[in-house]
């Protein structure tokens, strides 16, 4: 009984190296030609039944050779602002690289924040100036909100900040 049994479990193990050979050795159709990965991107977008829907799409790959950027602020707080006002901040910025600066894109981090950046490139020395907006609309008290840039520098975003006490103004009751 005892042969039975081994010779069944050196059947099983050749039938198993039979069918791994020749699944191995046949591509059925099977293209194994190493191809580039495929970044996706997101493409959904706000609808009627979601209008808040905050998705971050991936960021753009900047171009041109590397270089460097320097903020004369990296974050500007507004103080007390009231609500549904406009409150405009201008960062100043100088290519501190060798090679020219190239803005790809400037996202803020909710719609309540625009930016507002060069599309040309800027020269190795040259300056440049990034418009921030922010309205804060029915937000109240104290708000951070950021903006990130996407640029050739290392590393490729450089997020900015704007800051501010929103009074909440006067309250009616309904």
């Amino acid at each position: 009984m005892k042969n039975n049994v081994l010779i069944g479990i050196v059947a099983g193990i050749g039938l198993l190296t039979v069918i791994n050979s020749y699944m191995i050795f046949t591509d059925n159709g099977v293209d194994y030609q190493k191809t580039e990965a495929v970044t996706p991107t997101n493409n959904i977008a706000a609808t009627p039944a979601n209008p808040n829907m905050d998705i971050q799409s991936t960021p753009e790959v900047p171009a041109g050779p590397s270089t460097s950027i320097k903020f004369e602020e990296m974050e500007h707080d507004f103080g007390t602002i009231e609500q549904d006002t406009k409150n405009t901040k201008i960062f100043k910025f100088t290519n501190t690289g060798e090679n020219p600066l190239i803005i790809s894109n400037a996202t803020g981090s909710c719609g309540c924040t625009v930016p507002n950046y060069p599309r040309n490139p800027i020269a190795p020395g040259e300056t440049g100036e990034i418009e921030v907006v922010y309205s804060p609309g029915k937000q109240v008290n104290q708000q951070t909100k950021t903006v990130s840039i996407t640029a050739n520098t290392e590393p490729s975003t450089t997020v900015l900040r704007v800051k501010a006490n929103v009074n909440p103004g006067e309250q009616t009751e309904g």
